[in-house]
């Protein structure tokens, strides 16, 4: 049995792609989606509309688990930690993180803070998927990063299905800073778009944020190729094209004159708003240079739009 971690969007896509093999627990804090799932087989508050497989079972008690070998963990960046320490783990399932961020505070990958709570084995789950298509079944393929390469290959046989293709690496660190900077990057793209800065000015943000992911990663220890493949220039394409990513829609609306703390209180969760500060930290950290995370961290605080496109724009002339 595999257990999902997190009934929002992506973990029901998730669970519903893996029904179709074997059994799926899927643990959820809110009791209504437990409800609508095992009621009526939808997850109405984060999936309407998506007839989930009768092989999903929902729960919103973590010691269900237990049950399950293998756990897809798709909560929060910012709330991993303490799902992870609520959880069951004494028979050390192996842990496949799907969430993309950088701890606040400390700084730290989501792997890295899964080893600060428990010993389980760790691999790392990205690249472009929006949760509506995985849950309908049309084709994907992601990266599945592990270091303990028996382990890698043993859950991308696990994991694998006719139309969702993992890919397997060892570089974690490499996955886990593509999807991380990308959510980032997505948002300053929605700026662009909301702004009416034409598709010009988006490819070239593309272009100069993958340049800025690059130098990232490598400085934390990422391999090139990696950041070149499906969880980084992979993931970046996709949220950087697309309304359908809410990291881009938040950006959209701030690039319209829209506040961004009214954007952010929904309960859907853009996990660019929060990776942005702390990205910016980070890389400010090792001496890695990053304006166009900054600028999307700026505008995030309350920054004019126009002013902090300026600023991006009146930077001094350099090579590429």
């Amino acid at each position: 049995m595999i257990g999902v971690i997190g009934g929002g969007a992506w973990g029901t896509a998730l669970a519903q792609v893996m029904a179709s093999s074997e059994d799926v627990i899927l643990w959820a804090r809110e009791a209504q989606v437990v409800e609508s799932i095992n009621a009526g087989h939808e997850n109405k508050d984060f999936l309407p509309g998506t007839a989930l497989n009768p092989r999903i079972r929902a729960t919103g008690n973590t010691a269900d688990l237990a049950a399950a070998d293998v756990w897809l963990v798709v909560a929060p960046a910012q709330h991993l930690r303490a799902v992870l320490a609520d959880c069951p783990l004494a028979h050390r399932p192996a842990l496949v993180l799907c969430a993309k961020g950088i701890e606040a505070g400390s700084l730290k990958l989501m792997a890295e803070v899964a080893a600060d709570v428990t010993d389980a084995p760790v691999a790392v789950l990205s690249g472009p998927t929006f949760a509506g298509e995985v849950a309908r079944g049309l084709p994907t393929a992601v990266t599945l990063a592990c270091a303990d390469a028996t382990l890698g290959a043993a859950l991308v046989q696990r994991l694998a299905r006719p139309t969702f293709r993992p890919y397997i690496s060892d570089d974690v660190t490499g996955a886990e800073i593509g999807g991380a900077v990308k959510n980032v990057l997505a948002i300053a793209c929605g700026v662009v778009e909301g702004a009416g800065l034409g598709l010009n000015a988006r490819a070239a943000l593309i272009a100069r944020g993958f340049a800025e992911m690059t130098r990232f990663g490598l400085a934390r220890g990422a391999r090139a190729e990696t950041l070149a493949g499906l969880s980084g220039l992979g993931d970046l394409v996709l949220t950087c094209s697309s309304a359908n990513s809410r990291n881009f829609t938040l950006g959209l609306g701030i690039g319209r004159g829209e506040r961004a703390a009214d954007l952010l209180n929904t309960r859907t969760v853009a996990e660019g708003a929060t990776t942005a500060p702390v990205l910016v930290a980070a890389a400010r950290a090792i001496g890695v240079e990053m304006p166009i995370a900054e600028a999307v961290a700026a505008l995030l605080g309350g920054a004019p739009v126009a002013a902090t496109i300026s600023a991006l724009l009146g930077r001094p002339l350099k090579p590429e």
